[in-house]
């Protein structure tokens, strides 16, 4: 099969679509991966360490492409590459079709093959390519919130440690799991006061066994969560609900409840968000205010260490992409519920139901 690694071209998306290892095993399987030129270059790979395992690497975008019969990558097409899919090529990616209906009209219209990374699953409920990203994303929330926490940043001024003799800031996170569980623990770490909430009570046993004393769990009512809110320093938002939109935890209302100065955190907003007042953003303007509260909600923000990102990426992604790449997507689709999973839009049919149920469209799943 041909492989075609793009380079990212979302805004500051740093992070690539495969590691030159990644790519190698690729090739040891008697595949040929074009790789466009630079596109490892902000992940701290060089054409050259691709080149010297085997890739082709190609000047364009356009080129890259034009070639595959499999496209590789990080983040979801943007406008400028929507013509340059083709019919019938497969995409494995993340998507998010959730939180876009534009983009999941245009692959739709295209006609290609759009297998997500957010909806592969196992049995066990897990997303084995989410997790990686949600475990950086997670630690992530924690060090932005507490650098923008700062009065500089547009935060209340506090030191999110504290001091002997004063309080440390206090942190509520909404949901428990991989995002949730990886900001409690460096939130903890760093010396705040922590709070969990989430609505499964062996989650929350769990995670009360298993996290430091200065984290406290809740149940995730609305009234827990106001509760919280009169002094809450940092709100992490970290509820996914696999392939749908995310569910507005925190209301406009709400903010009125909070001090100025306050960070929110949205993890969520690859999937629509889980503020109501949150809006997508970018590392190169990554935070709003809304009613003296401010708002964090970077779309990608693995993106800004692109390093360890798309090491991680690709140690959970490689085997899968063996798999496609292998036996084809059909019959990868049909050996594995996890992969099968995966797919969202095959041929201008939508595969993914509550992706169908979002949009009032057609749901046409794969037949096993």
């Amino acid at each position: 099969m041909k492989i075609g690694i793009p380079k990212e071209i979302k805004n500051n998306e740093n992070r690539v679509g495969m590691t030159p290892s990644g790519v190698a095993e690729l090739i040891k399987h008697n595949h040929e991966v074009y790789v466009q030129h630079s596109a490892g270059e902000n992940s701290g790979f060089k054409d050259e360490d691709y080149v010297s395992i085997g890739a082709k690497i190609l000047p364009t975008i356009e080129e890259t492409y034009s070639i595959a019969d499999m496209i590789i990558k990080v983040k979801e097409p943007i406008k400028p590459e929507y013509n340059l899919i083709k019919k019938g090529q497969l995409l494995f990616t993340y998507f998010h079709f959730a939180s876009d209906e534009e983009l999941t009209q245009a692959m739709i219209q295209n006609e290609s093959v759009c297998l997500a990374y957010e909806t592969v699953q196992l049995e066990d409920k897990s997303l084995p390519l989410l997790v990686p990203m949600s475990e950086v994303a997670g630690r992530m929330a924690t060090i932005n919130g507490a650098y923008f926490l700062q009065k500089t940043k547009g935060g209340k001024g506090k030191l999110f440690p504290g001091v002997p003799g004063v309080r440390p800031a206090k942190v509520l996170v909404l949901g428990g799991g991989i995002v949730g569980q990886a900001s409690a623990r460096i939130a903890a770490g760093m010396g705040a006061n922590v709070i969990i909430a989430d609505i499964s009570l062996p989650r929350l046993r769990e995670l009360s066994i298993s996290m430091p004393q200065n984290v406290d769990t809740i149940y995730s009512s609305s009234q827990n969560i106001i509760r919280e809110l009169h002094d809450v320093d940092i709100v992490i938002g970290s509820v996914l609900v696999p392939g749908d939109k995310a569910p507005h935890l925190i209301t406009r209302d709400m903010l009125k409840l909070m001090e100025p100065g306050t960070v929110l955190v949205d993890v969520a907003i690859d999937q629509g968000g889980c503020f109501e007042t949150s809006h997508p953003t970018t590392h190169s303007e990554p935070t709003y205010f809304v009613d003296g509260i401010l708002h964090y909600a970077v779309a990608n923000i693995p993106g800004a260490v692109p390093n360890t990102s798309t090491i991680a990426l690709t140690n959970a992604t490689l085997k899968y992409a063996l798999a496609l790449a292998d036996k084809g997507w059909e019959k990868a689709c049909k050996d594995d519920m996890a992969l099968y999973k995966g797919l969202n839009i095959a041929h201008g049919k939508v595969t993914f139901k509550a992706i169908a149920d979002l949009y009032n469209l057609k749901y046409e799943p794969l037949e096993v």
